[in-house]
C-alpha cells in the first residue's frame, strides 16, 4: 500500500513539473504507443529468422528508444529557450565540419555515406539531423536580429540563405531528399518571416532546376532503356548516386515495371499493404506484407499502418501531425519574441514536412525518400533528435505558459554573440 502511494506520489510530482503544451504532449505519447504496436508487428517476421524465434527483440530496443526519446523531450523542455540562441553560432559550425567528415569518411550504406559511428557507444548517427536542429537555431536567432532588414538582399536575405544553401549542398550527395526537404522547410520559414517574396520566387526557380534536369534524365533513361542503348546511359552518368536519383525519378514516372531499381518495388508492395488494409484493416498483428515490403519497419511503416489499421488509421496518422503543426502554429502565435517563435516554427516545419514526405512515398504521391516517419519508425538516432526538436518547442511552449502566468514579461536578448 505504502509503495503504491509513493509510485502515485511520484507520478504526481512529475506531471506538475511537466510543463509546456499538454496536448503536444499527448501527441507525443500517442505516436510512441502507436510506434510500440506497429514496430512489434512490422519486425516480428525478422526478428524470427535474425534472432532465432525470438520476435520481441526488436520491440525491447524500441521501448528503449522511446524512454530515451521521453527522457530527451523532457529535459530539453526543462530547459530555457533561450539558451539554444547562445550557442546556436557554435551548434551550426560544428555542424559543418562533420558534415563534411560524413561526406568522405562516414559509413557507407546504400551507396551513400550519410553516417558517423561514434567510438564508444558503437553506436551511428546521421551528421544531418544534428545539421538540421544547429541550423534551424541559427536561422532563428538571425532572423529575430534582422528583421529591420530583412526585405534586404544584401543585409537580410544573403546571410540567411548562405547557411541554407551550405548545409544542404553537404547533404545532398548522399541524401538529396532530406537536402531538398530541408530546403522546402527553411525556405516556408523564410516566407513567413517577412523576407521578401521576389527573393525567395528566384532561390526556388534556382533549385528547380537540378530536379528538371532529375526528371529529363529519368526519361531519356527510359526511352533509351526502350532502344536498347543501356550502356550509353551508364556511361553518361557521373556518379553512382545520380544513378540512383535517375532511377528513382524513373520508377515513380513509369513503375518497377521498366525499373531495377528497389525504391519501385517498395512502391508496389505497399500499394498491396493498402489494398489490403480497406477501411478498418486487416488487425494488428496481421500484417502479410511486412515479409515482402523492404523497411517495412522504418521508411515504409505507414503502408503497414493502412494494412493493419486501415483507412481510418491511416487518416488518423495524418491528423495527429496537423494537430500538432496547428499547436506549434499557436505557440508561434503566442510567443512575444522573435527568437523563439521562429525556433518553434521551424522545427515543427522540418518534422511535419518530412511526415508528409514519408507518407506520400507510400501512396506513391513522391519519389522514394528514403526519410523516416518521425516518432513512429523504428528508433535510431534520427528518432532522438526527433525527440529534443520536440523538447524545443516544448521550452518555447512552457516559457510562453509562464510569462502569460506572471502576467510580467522580462525582456528578451536576442543579441547573444
Amino acid at each position: 500500500m505504502t509503495e503504491s502511494v509513493n509510485i502515485q506520489n511520484q507520478i504526481t510530482n512529475l506531471s506538475q513539473k511537466t510543463k509546456g503544451d499538454k496536448v503536444i504532449w499527448t501527441l507525443v505519447i500517442l505516436l510512441a504507443l502507436i510506434s510500440m504496436l506497429v514496430v512489434y508487428s512490422a519486425t516480428g517476421s525478422l526478428a524470427y529468422k535474425k534472432y532465432q524465434g525470438n520476435t520481441e527483440i526488436y520491440l525491447f530496443k524500441q521501448v528503449a528508444f522511446i524512454v530515451m526519446g521521453m527522457s530527451v523531450i523532457y529535459f530539453a523542455h526543462m530547459v530555457n529557450y533561450t539558451m539554444w540562441s547562445r550557442i546556436a553560432k557554435i551548434l551550426f559550425l560544428i555542424s559543418i565540419p562533420l558534415l563534411v567528415y560524413t561526406l568522405f569518411f562516414g559509413v557507407r550504406m546504400n551507396e551513400g555515406s550519410r553516417w558517423i559511428r561514434l567510438p564508444i557507444i558503437n553506436m551511428t548517427i546521421q551528421t544531418s539531423d544534428l545539421a538540421k536542429l544547429g541550423l534551424f537555431m541559427y536561422l532563428a536567432r538571425m532572423m529575430s536580429k534582422k528583421q529591420e532588414v530583412i526585405k534586404d538582399f544584401k543585409k537580410g536575405f544573403l546571410p540567411l540563405i548562405i547557411p541554407v544553401l551550405i548545409v544542404c549542398l553537404l547533404i545532398a550527395p548522399a541524401n538529396l531528399s532530406t537536402a531538398l526537404l530541408l530546403g522546402a522547410s527553411c525556405m516556408l520559414l523564410f516566407f513567413i518571416g517577412r523576407v521578401n517574396a521576389k527573393h525567395l520566387i528566384l532561390t526556388i526557380l534556382i533549385a528547380l532546376i537540378p530536379i528538371i534536369i532529375l526528371v529529363v534524365a529519368a526519361i531519356t533513361s527510359h526511352n533509351a532503356i526502350e532502344s536498347d542503348q543501356v550502356s550509353e546511359v551508364k556511361s553518361s552518368t557521373l556518379t553512382r548516386r545520380v544513378s540512383t536519383w535517375v532511377s528513382r525519378v524513373e520508377g515513380f514516372i513509369y513503375g518497377s515495371k521498366v525499373t531495377n531499381d528497389e525504391g519501385a518495388y517498395q512502391v508496389d508492395q505497399a500499394k498491396i499493404a493498402i489494398a489490403k488494409g480497406g477501411i478498418l484493416g486487416v488487425g494488428p498483428g496481421n500484417s502479410t506484407q511486412r515479409n515482402f515490403l523492404p523497411q517495412a519497419y522504418n521508411d515504409f511503416i505507414y503502408p503497414i499502418i493502412i494494412e493493419e489499421y486501415g483507412l481510418v488509421g491511416g487518416l488518423l496518422i495524418v491528423f495527429i501531425y496537423l494537430v500538432f503543426l496547428w499547436r506549434c502554429i499557436r505557440i508561434f502565435k503566442r510567443c512575444p519574441y522573435a527568437f523563439g517563435a521562429f525556433l518553434a516554427l521551424g522545427l515543427s516545419f522540418t518534422l511535419v514536412i518530412q511526415a508528409v514526405a514519408n507518407m506520400a512515398v507510400s501512396v506513391n504521391l513522391f519519389p522514394v525518400t528514403g526519410v523516416t516517419l518521425p516518432l513512429v519508425s523504428m528508433g535510431g538516432s534520427s528518432f532522438l533528435f526527433t525527440c529534443l526538436a520536440i523538447g524545443i518547442i516544448l521550452s518555447v511552449a512552457r516559457n510562453v505558459e509562464q510569462m502569460e502566468g506572471n502576467n510580467s514579461i522580462v525582456p528578451e536578448n536576442n543579441n547573444y554573440e
